[in-house]
């Protein structure tokens, strides 16, 4: 397997996933972002998005579901959550909700602060998106209200993947941690102090 990465860029949750399964691949590191500085990757990606899997003839590029595509061909394991349990429905949610729902606010806060220049950034389109942000943010919040260590089925899963990588994106990112409430706090904590998690985040470090 080959996995098309930039440093901290949506492509860490597939990272994380392969480096929790202990799986055998390549990691192929670009910088950010590579339809500007890595012309060459459009023949692998029209698109020109990270990440990219590439697996025999299977190539996908949506980052939540090369996890689950990972967890279902190369299982099982207990990152994944089964039809016959009991969270299987909240943790399918999850998976979907953490891009559309959490990262994708944060990609216009990003843009309009700054990857823009300076002429055409607007603070305005910023402090809205960034207020979604964290009226969605409300629903991990209530996860995590009872104690609760991870958001599925008692452990760690690639529902955490997910979501804890919008989180990562907002604290180190978007810069939005000042507003990350105490348990979503610790959570991201949690989820940042897993061995696996350190290996994936400093690939590619240096490339930035």
């Amino acid at each position: 397997m080959k996995l098309y990465h930039c440093h901290d860029a949506r492509s860490l949750r597939p990272l994380w996933t392969l480096e929790e399964m202990g799986l055998s691949y390549e990691p192929i590191v670009l910088p950010f972002p590579p339809r500007v500085h890595a012309k060459d990757y459009l023949n692998e990606n029209p698109l020109g998005t990270i990440p990219l899997l590439v697996d025999g003839d299977v190539r996908m590029t949506e980052s939540s579901g090369i996890c689950f595509y990972l967890t279902q061909k190369y299982g099982p394991t207990s990152l994944c959550v089964t039809p016959d349990e009991k969270d299987y429905g909240a943790f399918i949610n999850w998976l979907f909700f953490s891009d559309a729902t959490l990262t994708f606010p944060q990609t216009l806060v990003l843009r309009y602060r700054q990857f823009e220049p300076p002429e055409r950034r607007n603070e305005q389109v910023a402090a809205d998106y960034e207020k979604w942000f964290f009226a969605r943010l409300r629903a991990v919040e209530a996860a995590l209200t009872d104690g609760r260590e991870w958001l599925c089925s008692g452990r760690f899963t690639i529902a955490d993947i997910a979501i804890g990588y919008a989180l990562h994106l907002a604290d180190s990112g978007a810069k939005l941690g000042q507003g990350l409430k105490p348990q979503v706090r610790a959570y991201l904590d949690r989820a940042r102090a897993r061995p696996a998690f350190q290996r994936a985040h400093a690939i590619g470090a240096q490339v930035g």
